[in-house]
């Protein structure tokens, strides 16, 4: 019966599961056009590299920063009606893209559209997952909808590599149609269930006090120290092995990710929160050093290694974020979202300046060096300070002159 029970409780409900669908179609179809933007808004309507960059910043901005505001609008008209926003603005930017390819004004109104569609969705469809659902099952269905989304990512470049540039109307179509039928679809989910109990800031199941650790400031330097791999493992790895080999190690990368997340989650899930800080950003050394080292072999580790560590702090900030806020969800999904962005710009304006440096003293390892030096202390910085919060909140209040009078 417990047996029976259990398998019960790992199943996904059939709203959970067009979700995760939903999610792969949708980065699919997404992944399918934006990492070709510059591309697109370059070659084909002769925008400076200048202005490509002001735009695709611009985007990314409203994308991250925007996910605050889904936390208002969800309270307001429910999740999956702000989900269905989502995907109209998102549907719209896409079909917007057929004429734009003739009109820089419109292809730029399309990927504003586009961006702030994404900024309204990801936090509602996060917390629509998680609705009604205890909080046992939360690591298993964030690992599920992440392992989602980044299959799609995967799989959007090379699916659309054959008509990007030799027939970009048609592409656009395609994805404006897909965005439409999955919006769709999400028409007729049923209306979010509330959570049985009030939401309130959670204890450790181990009754140990909570660390002081804040998980916005986690993952503002979680995205830092993990943009770098992202934005320049391309300048570092094209030049030493090859365009095909780098292909090669992001599709293990995504398929890494994909299989691995869903796996870990239960373990990710019992960790105290500076062990993943430990174990995530241990990681995260490790193959920033892996990567100085060069070399097929090198390359190909240090990739592996920065998987495990994204898959530890991603999920572990997101889980405990929820913990600890009495927020609704997708206001809390939303404040990660923001927080993600603040660390992938900060990573853009520093890494650029590290790399810079260290190829102007003509070595380009020794970037890779200071990467993983900062991956060590930035979690010894994080626990030091969650150690000074955590004992000042146990500290007992000092008396006041009135108590000491009385």
């Amino acid at each position: 019966m417990s047996a029976e029970r259990a398998s019960k409780q790992r199943r996904f409900t059939a709203p959970q599961g067009f979700l995760l669908a939903g999610s792969f179609l949708i980065t699919l179809g997404s992944f399918a056009v934006l990492p070709y933007m510059s591309v697109l808004l370059h070659q084909r309507l002769g925008l400076g590299l200048g202005t490509v960059g002001f735009v695709l910043a611009v985007a990314s901005l409203i994308q991250f920063a925007g996910g605050v505001v889904a936390g208002p609008v969800a309270a307001r008209i429910g999740l999956r009606r702000s989900m269905l926003v989502a995907l109209a603005l998102r549907t719209a930017g896409f079909t917007a893209f057929v004429p734009g390819l003739t009109s820089p004004v419109l292809a730029i109104g399309a990927l504003l559209l586009v961006s702030s569609g994404a900024a309204l969705y990801l936090p509602a469809n996060k917390a629509y997952l998680v609705a009604g659902s205890p909080d046992t099952d939360r690591p298993r269905l964030l690992s599920a909808s992440s392992s989602a989304f980044n299959a799609g990512m995967a799989l959007g470049p090379p699916a659309a590599a054959p008509l990007v540039l030799g027939s970009p109307g048609v592409l656009f179509t395609c994805v404006a149609g897909l965005f439409a039928l999955v919006g769709l679809g999400h028409a007729f989910l049923p209306r979010e269930e509330a959570r049985p109990e009030t939401a309130a800031p959670q204890e450790p199941p181990s009754g140990e006090p909570r660390s002081g650790l804040s998980p916005f400031l986690v993952t503002v330097v979680s995205v830092y120290a993990f943009m770098f791999f992202q934005h320049y493992l391309a300048l570092f790895a094209v030049p030493r092995t090859s365009a095909g080999f780098y292909g090669v190690v992001l599709m293990g990368y995504a398929a890494l990710l994909v299989v691995a997340q869903p796996l870990l989650a239960e373990w990710i899930a019992a960790l105290s929160y500076p062990a993943a800080l430990r174990w995530g950003f241990g990681a995260m050394a490790a193959g920033m050093a892996a990567i100085a080292g060069g070399g097929h072999a090198g390359i190909a580790v240090g990739g592996a290694l920065l998987c495990l560590g994204e898959i530890v702090l991603f999920l572990k900030n997101d889980l405990e974020a929820l913990a600890r806020s009495s927020a609704p969800p997708a206001t809390v999904f939303g404040r990660q979202r923001l927080a993600a962005g603040i660390g992938a710009f900060a990573s853009g304006v520093v890494g650029g300046q590290l790399y810079a440096a260290a190829e102007s003293a003509g070595s380009a390892r020794a970037f890779w060096v200071v990467v993983c030096l900062q991956c060590l202390l930035l979690p010894v910085l994080l626990m030091y300070g969650g150690r000074r919060t955590a004992r000042g909140r146990s500290e007992p209040r000092a008396k006041t002159a009135s108590e000491l009078r009385g």
